[in-house]
């Protein structure tokens, strides 16, 4: 998707990376704009498909969740079929926020979040149970020294 936005559209996009919640009146005044000009222009930012989403970010430590882990598979299997499967099972564990397609001696990489190592290991036997790996590897995560949802626009 090949979607085109302003100087003032990226703006917008940088304040509500920021805070999601700041009123549309707020937000036309930190950038200069009438409230309904900003509203017109998120509301065309949602429609196009820019703006995903808006959420709440959590505090992961403070749920219980303060092992974050990458995961590295290694396939032997690279057929649809497969492919499938993989998508399926990789959507239906929560604790796996992010999955990836890769370059290099790997084939995925997947980020997930849980309580501790054991946690991980039950996430670990329900993964390899659901879909045939050729090899998986994890680390883990000992100091996270940036991580953020903000786009650089």
């Amino acid at each position: 998707m090949d979607v085109t936005y302003d100087a003032l559209d990226a703006k917008i996009l940088r304040n509500l990376q920021q805070d999601a919640q700041q009123t549309v009146d707020h937000l036309g005044q930190k950038i200069g704009l009438s409230r309904n000009a900003v509203w017109r222009r998120v509301k065309r930012l949602e429609d196009s498909g820019i703006i995903r989403a808006r959420v709440a970010v959590l505090d992961a430590e403070a749920l219980g969740l303060g092992l974050s882990v990458f995961i590295s598979i290694k396939t032997a299997q690279h057929d649809a079929k497969w492919a499938a499967a993989f998508l399926k099972t990789v959507r239906a564990l929560p604790e796996i926020q992010g999955a990836y397609r890769t370059s290099g001696e790997q084939d995925y990489l997947l980020q997930a979040r849980v309580r501790d190592v054991k946690a991980y290991d039950h996430l670990y036997q329900r993964l390899i149970a659901q879909v045939d790996l050729q090899d998986v590897s994890a680390s883990f995560v000992m100091e996270e020294l940036k991580e953020t949802t903000v786009l650089p626009v």
